[in-house]
């Protein structure tokens, strides 16, 4: 019998999981009922269509992650949600959001398909801006430690959510996004910020923004709006504003690095909400004290080498700041 499990053996070896998160330019969640395949596009209640326009995005290597996700009431809903988070350009601190009501997940392929070509399924749409909506890695068949873990977590997380009458905020089981040594992971969307490793009182900080924002140190993978390898800039720049940093309008690049990527300059200007905004670059380097060599998911034959950086130098390059006139 396998025992290896590849979040504890990322515990173990005390892994940073801060840069883990890849940047997707839009989020494309279809509801559709539990269990799910290994690959969750192919579980028996995922339509031909809709499997064939994921083959076919893929094929294209557009940056589209394309999920399932399911509540508790999802296998006996007479109707589909869709929901569908774009990254739009410059300062943002988050993701736009359609969501659409659909009368079964037949039409999902034809909504979706729409959306991508520029146009909108007017009548399906409903207006919830305001939700914020909370994905948990439960796909189990994918890897046992998102079941192990991601199953449990999902039932506090959803009671947490009513102890605490958090009427804006749903709790979804997701499909496979990344991550599973570092389960149970979540997404936090509009925001797009993951976490992993999570326990019920770091979650319940994370809903309210509240409490010691460092110490999520631990189970902070990333901001999924900046490139993976400048993350850790960012989680500087946030235990360094506190919780007001969540608020800041953000924007991210590499300015250059080297052929090895052993170093890299970059660049990240934040907007406050009075509008003034702040420019810092950063050095960071290669991390060989946290660089680790490990499996990636319980299912792996060999272990992978997963680079870690560190912020050598951090500085604040300009500030604009808003001039107020009677």
């Amino acid at each position: 019998m396998n025992t290896f499990f590849c979040s504890d053996n990322s515990r173990i070896a005390g892994e940073d999981i801060i840069g883990s998160v890849a940047n997707h330019q839009t989020y494309v969640l279809i509801e559709c009922p539990t269990p799910w395949a290994s690959e969750a596009f192919h579980s028996r209640w995922v339509p031909e269509n809709l499997r064939t326009l994921v083959e076919e995005v893929k094929r294209a290597k557009l940056p589209i992650k394309f999920l399932l996700i399911a509540n508790n009431l999802s296998h006996k809903s007479d109707s589909t949600t869709i929901l569908i988070y774009q990254q739009q350009e410059g300062l943002i601190n988050g993701l736009s959001k359609r969501e659409y009501k659909l009368e079964n997940i037949q039409q999902a392929a034809t909504v979706i398909k729409k959306y991508l070509l520029g146009k909108n399924s007017v009548s399906y749409e409903l207006n919830t801006n305001s939700t914020r909506d909370i994905l948990i890695c439960t796909h189990g068949s994918h890897d046992k430690c998102c079941s192990r873990y991601g199953n449990p977590f999902h039932f506090h997380a959803t009671s947490a959510v009513a102890d605490l009458n958090l009427d804006n905020v749903r709790i979804w089981k997701s499909s496979h996004f990344g991550g599973h040594r570092f389960a149970p992971t979540c997404i936090d969307l509009p925001e797009a910020r993951y976490y992993g490793n999570l326990n019920q009182d770091l979650f319940e900080s994370i809903l309210t923004r509240t409490g010691d924002l460092k110490s999520l140190q631990k189970v902070y993978r990333g901001w999924g709006i900046l490139p993976s390898s400048i993350q850790i800039m960012e989680r500087e720049l946030m235990f360094r504003y506190g919780w007001d940093w969540l608020n800041y309008k953000v924007a991210g690049r590499i300015i250059d690095q080297s052929a090895d990527k052993n170093t890299i300059r970059a660049e990240l200007i934040f907007e406050k909400p009075d509008g003034s905004q702040y420019n810092y670059q950063a050095r960071l380097v290669k991390d060989e004290t946290k660089t680790v060599e490990l499996k990636s998911s319980c299912n792996a034959n060999q272990e992978s080498v997963f680079v870690k950086y560190a912020v050598a130098s951090l500085w604040l390059t300009s500030t604009q700041f808003v001039t107020v006139t009677a």
